[in-house]
């Protein structure tokens, strides 16, 4: 059994239409609608945590704008301008990674980021043009992945820049409303969205951070992080499951039953609360008390996310690669765009002696990795392959 996580929010890909306090903070009396589930006292004090430095700009980011951005302006609208001037490749030449959540001014020095860490910079160079912003959350886009023997499912929030604060008019002009999104522009008008304020956007960054340094071992960083998380936005749950499986990985187990049960009760058909807080139950030797989460996660969520995927790698340890072939592709069905479903779908394919299949495989991995390492490493396989293939 694994621990689940809660974590990064993305941004996907843009279509035509155009579519984040100190440590003494984090040790302060959190706010009245905060349950006790904090347990300070069993985590060591770590690197300091400032909100306002999530969106804060540097010289070199202003100067962009006054030259680069404000250069764009001359011949379209700012949010255009400001658009074309991050976006464009053959202009700053960003990269998406989704190793890492950086606060603006990270994300802009490096040229990368991951979803929410362009959603970020973005906005921080939009407020210093004197735009609106608007953040919202995609309901029903969620995808899941994995590090390690841990496993994360990821949400999708967007971003919305409107016309400058000193506009005059007093028009509200739905047309000069530019949603910067990366899902295709035929799918612009599907889906559904909320609202979210901008410190729920740095609760997710905070949240983001919390869940990267626990990955990397550091769960007293860690745990600051989530608790910092909670304090910007004690309505964000995916900050209360990251804090229960910190405590969780840490020892802390009634701690972790505590911040997982109060997390359940303002989402009780959450399936990965249900899933941790059972674990944290079977831990502490409650399985009776375990058993009702099981026996509703079952129900939500007969087979969970990695279910076949799972299958598929026993039958590859077996030999079975036919067996491990099907399996794998059943999980693709569910996410055709995970790039370790199509990488294990290869090496099945390659021990059936079925290059070309697994060839193709490769190329989709390449396709959808979301990391630098994962690229260069399915890069790497597959012009191996392809040498092969000409001997």
């Amino acid at each position: 059994m694994r621990p689940y996580l809660v974590t990064a929010q993305r941004l996907m890909r843009v279509g035509a239409a155009l579519l984040c306090a100190a440590l003494a903070a984090c040790a302060a009396t959190p706010p009245a609608s905060v349950p006790p589930i904090f347990n300070d006292a069993d985590f060591a004090p770590a690197a300091a945590i400032d909100a306002s430095q999530v969106f804060a700009l540097d010289d070199t980011m202003r100067q962009y704008v006054r030259t680069e951005v404000r250069r764009e302006a001359r011949h379209k609208n700012d949010r255009a301008a400001l658009y074309d001037a991050l976006y464009d490749k053959t202009r700053l030449q960003l990269e998406y990674d989704a190793e890492l959540t950086r606060n603006a001014r990270e994300t802009f020095a490096a040229r990368q980021g991951n979803c929410l860490s362009l959603v970020i910079m973005t906005a921080a160079l939009a407020h210093e043009m004197g735009l609106t912003v608007r953040y919202q959350e995609v309901l029903g886009e969620e995808s899941w992945s994995r590090s390690g023997n841990m496993y994360f499912v990821a949400g999708h929030v967007n971003l919305v820049l409107g016309q400058r604060l000193d506009d005059k008019s007093g028009r509200y002009d739905a047309k000069g409303m530019m949603v910067i999104d990366f899902l295709p522009s035929g799918e612009m008008g599907s889906y559904r969205t909320r609202e979210l304020d901008e410190a729920t956007i740095v609760a997710m960054y905070m949240n983001n951070r919390a869940a990267e340094t626990m990955s990397e071992g550091q769960l007293d960083q860690a745990y600051w992080w989530a608790r910092a998380a909670i304090g910007q936005d004690p309505s964000f749950s995916g900050a209360y499951n990251t804090l229960g499986v910190i405590q969780f990985r840490h020892g802390d187990l009634a701690a972790a039953r505590r911040t997982l049960a109060h997390a359940l009760t303002r989402s009780p058909d959450n399936t990965v609360l249900l899933s941790n807080l059972a674990q944290a139950l079977e831990a502490s030797g409650m399985a009776q008390e375990a058993l009702p989460l099981r026996r509703r996660l079952l129900a939500l969520q007969p087979q969970p996310p990695f279910h076949y995927f799972n299958l598929g790698k026993t039958a590859m340890q077996k030999g079975e690669y036919q067996e491990a072939a099907r399996l794998f592709s059943r999980e693709l069905a569910r996410d055709p765009y995970y790039h370790e479903f199509h990488f294990w779908l290869a090496q099945a394919y390659a021990r059936l002696g079925q290059m070309a299949q697994a060839g193709r495989q490769l190329e989709l991995a390449l396709e959808t990795s979301t990391t630098r390492s994962d690229h260069g490493l399915y890069a790497a396989k597959l012009q191996r392959l392809r040498a092969a293939a000409t001997h």
